[in-house]
Formats: C-alpha cells, structure tokens, sequence
C-alpha cells in the first residue's frame, strides 16, 4: 500500500534501513512533507508519520544520533515564540508516568526554547520505542529507539466510520472496508478515474474508490442483489427492505454523486463496447465458499440450477471455473484498462500446493504485489495487483494457452473441495490428540 501511494505522489520506495517485516516501525526516504502529508491523506496501514531526528538501539545511540542532526533543521520548530510537548510510546510494553517524565527529562539537551503546552501545541515531538514482537518475552529495555517530529496520522478511522457492521446494504460476501480501501489505495485510485468492479456484489469496493473521488460501477450476475429484493444477510432479517441496494449504501456516505450504474450481466460475456474505457478494475471474484461462481447457461447445456431472480425473472446458470474467471479478468482487464491503469483482485489459495507459478499472468499485464490473507491454516487468499504496461492486440487474447503455464491454474477449480475438505477436522483431531 505504502509503495503504491508513494508512486501517487510522485515519489518511490527506498528505505534506509533494511525494512524488518516484524517491526511496526519503518523509516522511509521521501522527498518532501508534503509527500509525506499526501500519502499519509490516503493509508489505513500506516498509523502515523514523523520527521526522523535520531534513531538508535539504546538510549545511548539515540542521544548520539540527536546531536549529530543539524542544527538549522531543529531550530525552526524550537523557537522562543513557539509552544511544543514530547509524546512517549512504547510498543509491546506499558511505562509507569514516572518512567516517561524520567525519559523526557533526559532529553534536556535539546535546543527547545519554546513553552510546554500540552492542550494545543505547535509542533509535537514523539519518543518511539520498540520492544519486539513477543509479549511473553519482553526485553527491559527497548531493542530500537526514535525521536521524530511528528507530521501527520494516516486513515484509521475510516474503518470504524465505513464499518460494514453499520452499512444499509450488505451481502454474505461484502468487503470489509479497511481491506477495500487497501485495494483502492493498491490500484492508485484517485479523482474522477472510471473504477469497475464485475463482480459487484452490494458495492462494497465501489464505496471506497467513489471516498476517493473516482466515479465507480459494476456488473454482478446475481438480479437479485442488483435490484436489492430477496432474502436479506443480515441477522434478524428476513427480507431486503425496500431501499437496500448499491445506490442507497454511497448515498448513507454522501457519495451518491460518484455513482454511474450497476448492471445485472454475465462477465464471461463482455457487454463493453471496444476500447480502453476503465483507469481501474478492483474486485473480489466468487470462490464458491459463499457464493456460488455462475454464468449463463442454455437449455442445451447441462443445467445446473433454474433460478427465479425476482417475479418472472428467470434464468438458467452453469459453474464458472475459477481459472475461467481469473483468465477472463487478465484478459477484460488487459483489453479494457487505461495504460497504466490497475486491475487489484483477490486468488483463493491452498497453501500446501501454494507456488509463484499459479499467480494467473498475461502479456499486457505487469505483476505489482503479491500480498497474503491467511484464511485458515491451509488456505488463504491473495491479493493481487497488476499494472498495464502493454497495449492489447487480437494476438494476446488467448496468449495464456500458448505457452505451456495454463495447466497448474486449473488448481484454482478444487478450491472449494480443498477448503471444505478434512484438513481442518484432521488437525483439530491431531491438536486434541497431543494435549492427552
């Protein structure tokens, strides 16, 4: 998330220090506040940002690192006429008040000629200390320190205040809303793009990208969830209301006007005129764990099921193999996205047969982030995002079944078995079985 919205701004990753995935500190080279201010406008990831002063793995090494940083760039934020105060926090370990005023008190040194305000200060300035990851095991003394200026905190509360728990309109599938502003912020959403989601579901994906400013649409084969009519996923629930549709859920944000349409459509049959149309395809396709994959079928074929969608609404569904959606996406999205443009997308995986080799890849398409969502022990999923880089010609349509690598996606359609499968019962009885 951090490296797609650096690239936003106009920046790039690069960090310092090696970036140490069991840390919750990092330090990042950016080139300006307000890049940092920018990308901090955007993230639910990142906490906060700060200006590093000094850093080290004792307190002896910070006050050293703090002496060695240039005066000139202390000096603006420690003027006489200025008010400041000196946060502390400690991860992984809980500090008495005497111990924090004992480290403040330490840090004397320090050229500050303003006055203490502590209700509304001018400049905040934070002592971080990192006491590892292991709460059974916590160090006496820190295993990292960081004094910085503090700059700005990122988007938190977006997920409390877009919490599907509160939503008007919701489905068994619908999107958690800190995982879809991840996705908006992997696809470099931004405003006034054109963002299409074609397995829309109750538009949770669409809500995040419409906060951003883009314009958002979609298509979902199921009437039904379309139309808002049926029976209702919430608890205590029986039946939809009359106003629980897509529509209503951007309207409770007050994001009504980004909405362009959601249409009932079969994504194995494009209804989309030729043309790059869409700057980014963000989407969570059926598994077949909640939701069934379907398409449209024809009396010819083997029926699977006959649904009735609402009064003398019918139609006739057949599977959709999950490696038929996946390449049909690559392939919609490789056709229809803007150069440049991103198509982020969550693959159901079995962990045990889990390889780089089974990540869906297309000629048009450029792998970006390859990030995991553990499910369960044996399964997770993962979210993929991919960037246009090639434009697309008649000769790449099928490109996938010309050289060899189709085979092992064809995992992708026993994932459900494989979810539903005995693992799960197994292990529970190998853990029972251990503790007699």
């Amino acid at each position: 998330e951090i490296t797609s919205l650096l690239s936003l701004c106009g920046g790039q990753f690069s960090g310092e220090q090696e970036i140490r995935v069991n840390s919750p500190f990092w330090i990042l080279n950016i080139p300006s506040e307000e890049m940092a201010r920018g990308l901090m406008k955007r993230t639910v990831c990142a906490k906060s940002i700060f200006e590093l002063w000094g850093h080290g793995k004792s307190a002896g090494e910070l006050y050293a690192s703090l002496k060695n940083y240039p005066t000139d760039k202390m000096l603006p934020y420690l003027q006489s006429d200025s008010t400041y105060k000196v946060h502390i926090h400690t991860f992984n370990k809980t500090l008495t008040q005497a111990q924090k005023i004992k480290k403040i008190d330490a840090l004397e040194f320090l050229p500050f000629k303003g006055k203490v305000n502590l209700k509304n200060p001018e400049h905040v300035f934070w002592i971080l200390e990192d006491y590892g990851m292991n709460p059974n095991d916590v160090p006496e003394e820190p295993i990292h320190l960081y004094f910085g200026r503090w700059i700005a905190d990122g988007q938190r509360e977006l997920i409390e205040s877009y919490s599907v728990k509160k939503r008007h309109f919701i489905g068994n599938t619908s999107m958690d809303a800190c995982l879809s502003f991840i996705m908006a912020n992997h696809a470099r959403v931004k405003p006034n793009d054109i963002v299409y989601d074609p397995f829309v579901g109750t538009g949770g994906l669409l809500i995040s990208s419409a906060h951003f400013g883009a314009y958002v649409c979609g298509t979902d084969i199921d009437y039904n969830t379309i139309h808002g009519l049926g029976k209702a996923s919430r608890k205590n629930q029986k039946w939809r209301g009359p106003d629980e549709n897509i529509r209503a859920n951007l309207r409770q944000y007050g994001l009504e006007k980004y909405y362009l349409d959601a249409l009932v459509a079969d994504f194995s049959r494009p209804i989309w005129r030729k043309g790059m149309l869409f700057d980014a395809i963000i989407t969570d396709p059926p598994y077949g764990i909640r939701e069934a994959p379907r398409r449209m079928g024809s009396q010819k074929q083997t029926v699977k099921s006959v649904e009735r969608s609402a009064e003398n609404h019918f139609f006739v569904s057949s599977s959709y193999h999950l490696s038929d959606i996946f390449f049909d996406l690559l392939k919609f999205g490789a056709e229809y996205l803007v150069m440049g443009g991103r198509l982020v997308y969550w693959l159901p995986i079995y962990r045990p047969e889990y390889t780089e080799e089974i990540i869906p890849r297309h000629p048009c398409l450029k792998l970006i982030s390859n990030c995991e969502q553990l499910l369960s022990s044996h399964t997770s999923r993962r979210l993929i995002t991919m960037e246009k880089v090639k434009e697309f010609k008649d000769q790449d349509e099928n490109s996938y079944l010309l050289d060899g690598q189709y085979m092992p996606y064809r995992g992708h359609n026993s994932f459900r078995e494989k979810y539903f499968s005995g693992v799960t019962k197994r292990i529970a009885k190998e853990e029972k079985d251990n503790q007699k």
